[in-house]
């Protein structure tokens, strides 16, 4: 070793000093040579080569340190040694085998950086590909894993998280799971509910909003409070409105207005009966009742104007208020979804959104509200180019007859009676475009309408 320290000092050429990758033609040479037992004292093939051993012992133990430089191959017995054609050379591995070798060699500061071999070789790492992102996989799990009735632990933001019932008595309590077990076998479609364990006379309802009204899929949002005399008495029923009263029933404080709740007066089974009403019948009347397509006529007193031309044409601006109204509780309730209930709010406008904007392009081509969206949108948009008012093989509606000119003054753009609901409609229409896109909703072709309108005109 002390031999093999003065010859790198001194910049000796030798082979297995100075020998790199790309000589192995010549390396193999070496070994043949060894093999036929030469007598050469040149280790290396460089014919300049300086170094000399003159002790025969020396020479025998350089020789079987250079045996370890290389690949350990014997030679063949008639001293042929093996063919280089059927070895395949790895550069980098035969670096690394030869800087194996010095581990253990002191040597002077910087000669590793000088001598490639003498280098480590960083071991290879597979390239690792980025996991893939399932959180849209697992954003429909939950959505569609979300059931209609289910228990939680607790509310925190209930509307009636401080009212307290006190220790509930064992009728109270039965007659509660009672009510339970009828909201889990029989909720309709469209109605989902959430329980609390630790506080039984807590419960919160998501009612989505029948087709064919102003309130169509819109998600409305109810907490009720049962109190320690129920069933003698009904429950009471918050609405989350937002601070819009998007019904003559629901107002903007959150009172729901309902003679089953003993907030309105009402008449035999429309009054609470302890012995048959129970929360499943309050639920459904709030869907069909209060969420109904022309909920003008809610109102006390406005029914006796249903089928009149003054009836219709103030129920028809009413649903044109209601829809506007819905589409800001869709916005409160993407932005600020009630405790539980994100997962149904999320998925839900993800699976509905594409069709909401459908509508609202549709009603702002002046079909009336709650109206049949055609489904063939290619069409429908042939039908906004040309300002047709919603004619649609799909539709439900009939073309609208162009106004007579004498009545061109009398009737108002699109059919409304106010101005303003176009103007409002395209500013909530941009924002759940925005609100539904972030949501993954199949928003793509409103978008690209969007861009497309935005483009400078070609000159």
């Amino acid at each position: 070793m002390d031999t093999e320290y003065r010859a790198l000092q001194q910049g000796s050429s030798s082979s297995w000093c100075t020998a790199d990758a790309s000589s192995w033609g010549a390396a193999q040479q070496q070994k043949r040579q060894r093999c036929q037992a030469s007598s050469s004292d040149q280790v290396g093939s460089s014919s300049n080569s300086s170094l000399k051993i003159s002790e025969p012992q020396q020479i025998q133990e350089e020789e079987e340190e250079e045996e370890d430089y290389y690949m350990e191959d014997d030679c063949d017995d008639d001293g042929d040694g093996y063919d280089e054609d059927d070895y395949e050379f790895d550069e980098a591995d035969f670096n690394q085998h030869l800087a194996d070798k010095f581990d253990d060699l002191d040597l002077p500061p910087g000669v590793e950086a000088t001598v490639p071999w003498l280098q480590k070789i960083a071991p290879k790492e597979e390239a690792k590909e980025p996991p893939k992102s399932n959180t849209a996989d697992e954003n429909e799990n939950k959505y569609t894993q979300f059931k209609q009735f289910d228990t939680v632990q607790n509310f925190s933001d209930h509307y009636y998280a401080k009212n307290s019932n006190g220790e509930p008595t064992r009728a109270w309590s039965k007659r509660v799971q009672h009510d339970w077990k009828l909201l889990e076998k029989d909720l309709p479609a469209y109605i989902y509910v959430r329980v609390a364990e630790d506080r039984m006379d807590l419960l919160r309802a998501a009612i989505i909003g029948p087709k064919g009204t102003p309130y169509h899929d819109g998600l409305f949002f109810f907490d009720v409070h049962i109190p320690s005399n129920y069933p003698s008495g009904p429950p009471a029923v918050y609405y989350h409105s937002g601070g819009l009263r998007i019904n003559p029933n629901l107002y903007d404080n959150g009172k729901v207005c309902l003679s089953l709740l003993g907030t309105w007066s009402g008449r035999g089974c429309e009054k609470w009966n302890p012995a048959q009403s129970t929360m499943l019948q309050v639920l459904v009347s709030i869907q069909a009742l209060i969420l109904n397509d022309k909920p003008y006529y809610n109102e006390p007193g406005y029914e006796s104007y249903a089928n009149t031309p003054q009836g219709e044409r103030s129920s028809m601006d009413y649903n044109d208020k209601t829809f506007l109204y819905s589409c800001r509780t869709m916005l409160y309730s993407l932005r600020r979804p009630p405790e539980h209930f994100a997962d149904l709010v999320a998925g839900h406008f993800r699976v509905h959104g594409h069709i909401i904007l459908a509508a609202c392009k549709h009603y702002m081509a002046g079909n009336d509200i709650g109206s049949v969206v055609p489904e063939d949108e290619d069409e429908e948009d042939s039908e906004y180019k040309s300002g047709d008012a919603g004619a649609s093989s799909s539709s439900s509606t009939a073309p609208k007859p162009k106004p007579k000119p004498g009545l061109i003054k009398a009737i108002p753009p699109n059919g409304r009676s106010s101005g303003s609901f176009n103007p409002s409609l395209k500013v909530l229409y941009e924002d759940l475009l925005m609100e539904f896109n972030v949501k993954g909703a199949d928003t793509r072709k409103f978008i690209v309408e969007k861009l497309k309108k935005n483009q400078p005109a070609a000159t």
